[in-house]
């Protein structure tokens, strides 16, 4: 069996398999899309393919859409040529429940597969079409970034900035250049939909395209009424949402599952990109995406796949609720530390005494106390969900590795934010011991050694090399060498959102650090100390 269009014609061996196939026709599908495009996606990996694809699928087969989502690829284009194309845009849903059966489906609603910037012409067809509702988004933090830890422009986005519409090569460059199309063929209205793990992802997506668009007005590229109609949200919306689906990367046991079912050409791919991606995607069953109705050319039914259509102050509540306070927090406070004593899967570490505790303090009683209810979903009943179903999955195959991919784009909002909510409530957030505990870890991790001495490669992020520049000279049993070297880190507000020594936390880190780096067991121990 091939995952193709012609491959799905053998619908018995699919069958047989257990796997389910679409009972619409992709083939149409893919052609009416491309006439007539609804919806387009930037940001084509895995999440994106499982849920958002998922739930077009649904709806598609609902008979509530008849068009599919064109996907668009900034940043890694071997997905495109190796995963999209030789599997005609097909995708193989597969979820892992926590009790260890799977589901297993064909998606046939990811209909075309497009470059960005070469596919130009297409690209702006799509963005031209009077039919073309909204633009989702899933490139990750960094990919909203337009300046460094230091304020300024990344050397891309400056030459983005200077060069104008006509040559983009970043995300938010090449999304603004197209809005500058759609804008010259009549302005029709469009609503553009973060929908990624990014505090007010939409204010943050809105803030980079009118940046963009405002930058290249002063030097003469566009036009005012250009950035007006950016500026204007009844023409063009910015969504806010909540998206949660734990997605890791493909698992080399549902590939061999697959290929025994008879499923071919199922082998994992790394692309020069270092992204892990296979022609399968494996989930969990757990999904919530939040979504802000506020699309000014319609949308599709998507509260009919499971989306929480609702205000933005309820998406900016319930997304408070998971990235500040329920599970981000958690991830990116366990991962590094999974890391360090010497845990692969994130299931794994939480069985582990220490970071267990070091995960209850740090949802049930550091932050819970200052979320607040977006109704909708239940606060406690979420952190419950994650801590007894989720986080525990041993068939999820969620490694920390991953989790900590590019963790220094989200301390601000997983941590700076119950910071600032202490302060704001306390007037200093001194008394908190797990998220000085989880920032701790981070610097720790960084030093590329684990607790028992050996080292180990970092996970691919942005901060990587200036965060390692400003480490060096630490060493592990030498506390001393630690002198001086935090401060110009913890009292970064770019990094953490809050000046740390000012929030009453600067020197409980420091301290913390220099307990965890004092030789052979020293992270155990201090978790242990502080966590007693």
């Amino acid at each position: 069996m091939r995952l193709t269009y012609e491959g799905l014609k053998d619908t018995s061996s699919w069958q047989k398999a257990g796997i389910d196939l679409p009972p619409y026709d992709p083939v149409k599908l893919a052609e009416n899309t491309r006439k007539n495009p609804r919806w387009v996606h930037f940001g084509i990996g895995n999440i994106f393919r499982i849920f958002i694809g998922g739930i077009a699928d649904e709806l598609i087969r609902k008979g509530l859409m008849d068009t599919g989502i064109i996907c668009a690829e900034t940043f890694d284009y071997d997905v495109v040529d190796k995963i999209y194309a030789p599997f005609d845009n097909l995708a193989l849903a597969v979820t892992l429940h926590e009790d260890g059966k799977t589901d297993k489906r064909v998606l046939g609603s990811l209909t075309e597969a497009v470059k960005a910037p070469q596919d130009w012409q297409r690209l702006t067809e799509i963005f031209t079409a009077k039919s073309l509702q909204l633009v989702s988004f899933t490139i990750t933090e960094k990919g909203y970034a337009l300046h460094g830890a230091d304020g300024k422009y990344f050397p891309f986005v400056e030459a983005d900035m200077n060069n104008g519409p006509s040559q983009p090569k970043g995300a938010m460059a090449i999304v603004t250049a197209m809005l500058y199309e759609r804008f010259k063929a009549g302005a029709a209205p469009i609503a553009m939909v973060s929908m990624d793990n990014v505090s007010r992802n939409g204010k943050k997506l809105r803030e980079s395209v009118i940046e963009t668009a405002e930058k290249w007005l002063e030097k003469g590229f566009v036009t005012p009424d250009f950035a007006d109609y950016v500026k204007d949200e009844g023409r063009v919306s910015f969504a806010w949402t909540m998206i949660d689906k734990i997605t890791p990367r493909p698992s080399e046991d549902v590939a061999k599952m697959l290929e025994g079912l008879g499923v071919e050409d199922m082998g994992i791919v790394v692309t020069s990109k270092r992204t892990y991606i296979a022609p399968f995607v494996n989930a969990e069953a757990p999904g919530y995406l939040v979504v802000e109705d506020n699309f000014p050319n319609g949308r599709p039914p998507l509260e009919k796949a499971g989306m929480y259509l609702t205000d933005r102050n309820t998406v900016n509540l319930s997304e408070r609720m998971k990235v500040t306070t329920c599970l981000n927090p958690i991830h990116s406070a366990l991962c590094t530390y999974d890391i360090m004593l010497g845990y692969v899967l994130f299931a794994d570490g939480m069985s582990d005494p220490e970071l267990s505790k070091l995960a209850k303090e740090l949802g049930y009683n550091e932050g819970l106390p200052v979320v607040e209810d977006p109704k909708i979903i239940s606060p406690r009943a979420f952190l419950d969900e994650c801590m007894n179903v989720r986080f525990p999955n041993p068939y999820l195959g969620d490694t920390s590795a991953r989790i900590a991919t590019d963790i220094s784009q989200g301390l601000a909002f997983r941590f700076g934010e119950t910071v600032k909510a202490y302060v704001s409530r306390e007037g200093s957030a001194g008394k908190l011991k797990a998220v000085p505990l989880a920032i701790t870890g981070w610097l720790r991790y960084l030093l590329r050694v684990d607790d028992e001495g050996k080292s180990f490669e970092l996970s691919p992020d942005p901060m990587n090399d200036e965060m390692t520049k400003q480490l060096e000279g630490v060493e592990i049993g030498k506390p001393e060498t630690a002198e001086g070297k935090l401060r110009p880190i913890l009292s970064n507000a770019h990094i953490f959102g809050v000046n740390l020594y000012e929030a009453g936390l600067g020197e409980k880190i420091e301290g913390m650090f220099r307990e965890e780096i004092a030789g052979k067991g020293a992270v155990r121990a201090t978790l242990k100390k502080y966590l007693a």
